[in-house]
């Protein structure tokens, strides 16, 4: 039934709800007896336009029929759950692995879900497990720069175009990890490549230009020369050892302006990453080489969306085929 009441500019308004089988009824007596539908419209208390419709569903009036015909329409209505024990399990196994919600969605079930589904479904338990899973949202800060710094080598603003619109590979962005303050001198070396987002972190002993440069050393022995073109670094000390590298590897090294992290996003998002496996306070000396190396390889077996859902050793291999 139609119900009015005031709106709050003084104007009526009418509520809307479906007809009954009474109505229905009286609507099938009515036809009989030859009444219009303004008119029928006017004795059951509705709008001719809702009698219009009903008649438009059924020309041939008969308001059982139309009873039921509505009571088919509406056990349709709302959405139906996707919901199923495969997709349970298949959703757990990743959000495990430590994929994200968004993640699982664009590799595994693009045109079938949302990704917003799984996050309501962990908020309500209908996936066993902790809300832990879920990845880290909002900003990260981070703590005032208290190492030593120096002013030399090639600054950012003269590398290549090429470099910051990641259309070719082997471009590579430099940082550390450090234990938690006054725990350690450990400490872990990570390389993200710009195009790709593989992303390689090598434990080292101390923060020292020498620990770095043994680790740069290390990553360029394992990669063909071509996918070590260049390097974008910070100017923390530990990376006072660019004159070498240049030299010796042919690699070009570039700085980030000072407090400008977002020219090394790559790296600080995949350092985020890290963090999720070993938070801040962590002592990088107590950490295992197997330790490290899984986590790594969770975070590089993540389908990516700016890599089109491939994995970042996938993106990776790719371009190191291509140079072959």
């Amino acid at each position: 039934m139609e119900l009015p009441h005031t709106h709050s500019n003084g104007g009526i308004v009418m509520s809307y709800t479906h007809l009954t089988i009474s109505e229905r009824a009286k609507i099938e007596a009515y036809l009989e007896i030859g009444y219009s539908i303004r008119k029928i419209a006017n004795l059951i208390g509705r709008h001719p336009s809702t009698i219009s419709r009903e008649l438009a569903r059924q020309p041939d009036y008969d308001a059982q029929s139309a009873q039921h015909q509505y009571e088919a329409r509406k056990s349709n209505c709302g959405a139906k759950s996707k919901y199923t024990p495969e997709l349970k399990e298949t959703i757990q196994q990743k959000l495990n692995e430590t994929w994200s919600p968004e993640q699982i969605i664009g590799r595994l079930f693009p045109e079938d879900l949302s990704f917003k589904t799984i996050y309501r479904w962990v908020y309500e338990g209908l996936l066993e497990v902790p809300l832990t899973v879920l990845r880290q949202k909002g900003k990260r800060q981070k703590p005032k720069e208290t190492r030593g710094r120096f002013n030399i080598g090639t600054p950012i603003s003269k590398r290549p175009k090429e470099v910051k619109k990641r259309e070719t590979f082997g471009h590579w962005e430099l940082d550390t990890v450090v234990s938690g303050r006054g725990k350690a001198k450990g400490c872990v070396a990570t390389f993200v490549e710009r195009k790709t987002r593989l992303y390689l972190a090598l434990p080292m002993p101390d923060r020292s230009a020498s620990s770095m440069e043994s680790a740069i050393r290390k990553v360029s022995a394992l990669l063909p020369e071509a996918a070590l073109k260049t390097a974008t670094t910070d100017r923390g000390k530990e990376f006072s050892c660019y004159e070498r590298i240049e030299k010796d590897l042919s690699l070009e090294v570039y700085f980030a302006d000072p407090y400008s992290s977002w020219q090394r996003g790559s790296n600080e998002n995949s350092n985020g990453l890290l963090r999720e496996f070993f938070p801040k306070g962590t002592n990088f000396e107590e950490v295992k080489p197997a330790e490290l190396f899984e986590a790594l390889e969770l975070i590089n077996s993540r389908p990516r969306k700016c890599l089109g859902w491939k994995t970042a050793y996938e993106a990776f291999t790719e371009q190191l085929l291509r140079l072959i």
